[in-house]
């Protein structure tokens, strides 16, 4: 079984949606280094400042859990 990383999904997802960590740490009033520790996996992300994240890239909970690739509907409407 494999182990889902939602931090890997984190970054992904913000990347697919073009938006910069310093746009999302604005949003969230946290340093830049702090959310860059949460895309690393090297900071504890809590289901509350989850749940924000989602909410600034408008993106459900559950695709942060996802065990396959994530495709943005930007990329799927370029193909």
């Amino acid at each position: 079984m494999r182990k889902i990383k939602v931090y890997e999904n984190l970054r992904t997802i913000r990347k697919s949606k073009g938006i910069t960590q310093v746009f999302i740490a604005e949003k969230l009033g946290i340093p830049v280094q702090t959310y860059n520790g949460y895309e690393l996996g090297r900071r504890m992300l809590k289901a509350d400042m989850l749940f924000k994240i989602a909410d600034i890239l408008e993106e459900p909970i559950e695709n942060f859990f996802e065990k396959k690739i994530y495709e943005s509907k930007k990329k799927k409407e370029v193909s």
